[in-house]
């Protein structure tokens, strides 16, 4: 299923190019209260089969042409997004390359995962939404990675168990800022990487099922209709499940929390008026404007 949020922030399943309205569904069957976040919708399906038994139903019932609907970010507060850092080899290189950083090929996956960063979720847009360059900043770039999105909580769980407590993966894009605080130095990621617009999430969220390998989809991005990046997920340095298992072991996970992955190597520097396009074998694709903030 292909879950996604729309117009007045409604939950909806997406199929070839009709959504149904399966919060409404939910609602009426008791799943859910009026109100919804997609928070609780995530949580309401990952946790039994009779929720998301209803919510299939609804995909013989009425629907809308995705063209006549806003798309939104498919989670907008989610209870944390942690951020992997440099996690794919060519990309830690061209990093290395542009920065004249620490060299951090000699450390374990722990130490190389202990980097996990946090992004606000006031930064998260939707498909089609705006990146806002700010007026702080000569360089700003893009990242286009493979997001996981937890389903059910996990603590201190093995790698074996881990995409058991996935509900589904969508896109996130990874603004970054490399000036005027990035190059050369350490701890700023959160700032760097937490201005408003600068994680874009989208176009909806594609349930386990319909990716059930993480560690082997294809990532392109288009940048002004010109390929900029191209590969696999898996040429990550730690894949997904090392992810979780160890993040569940410091912390608790929780239904809506993201875990994004890291992106390739490719990432290039925003102007404005660009156009970004993304797509990730098995998810989707979705669209992005850039601006300037103004002044």
């Amino acid at each position: 299923m292909k879950l996604c949020q729309y117009d007045e922030h409604e939950a909806g399943a997406v199929r070839a190019d009709r959504v149904f309205p399966v919060g409404a569904s939910l609602v009426a069957a008791g799943h859910l209260r009026r109100g919804y976040t997609m928070q609780e919708v995530i949580e309401a399906l990952a946790k039994g089969h009779e929720a998301m038994d209803c919510a299939r139903a609804a995909l013989d019932g009425r629907s809308i042409p995705l063209e006549r609907v806003k798309l939104l970010a498919p989670i907008e507060n989610p209870p944390s997004i942690w951020a992997a850092a440099a996690n794919y080899k060519a990309h830690a290189a061209e990093m290395l390359a542009a920065s004249g950083g620490p060299d951090r090929s000699r450390l374990g996956k722990d130490d190389l995962m202990a980097e996990f960063f946090l992004k606000p979720s006031s930064s998260i847009i939707g498909p089609g939404g705006t990146i806002i360059l700010p007026t702080i900043s000569k360089d700003v770039d893009y990242e286009a990675e493979l997001c996981a999105v937890i389903g059910t909580r996990a603590r201190r769980v093995s790698e074996a168990q881990a995409l058991e407590h996935v509900f589904g993966y969508t896109i996130c894009w990874d603004i970054s800022q490399r000036d005027p605080w990035g190059r050369g130095r350490q701890n700023t990621r959160n700032i760097r990487k937490g201005f408003d617009t600068f994680t874009a999430l989208g176009p909806w969220i594609v349930t386990r099922d319909e990716l059930p390998e993480p560690q082997d989809v294809r990532i392109e991005v288009e940048l002004n209709g010109r390929p900029a990046m191209t590969a696999r997920t898996s040429d990550m340095i730690c894949g997904l499940r090392e992810h979780i298992r160890f993040l569940s072991a410091v912390l608790t996970l929780r239904p809506g929390d993201l875990i994004t992955t890291g992106t390739p190597a490719g990432v290039a520097k925003l102007a404005p008026g660009d156009k970004l396009r993304g797509r990730i074998e098995r998810i989707g694709e979705m669209t992005l404007n850039v601006e300037s903030e103004a002044g």
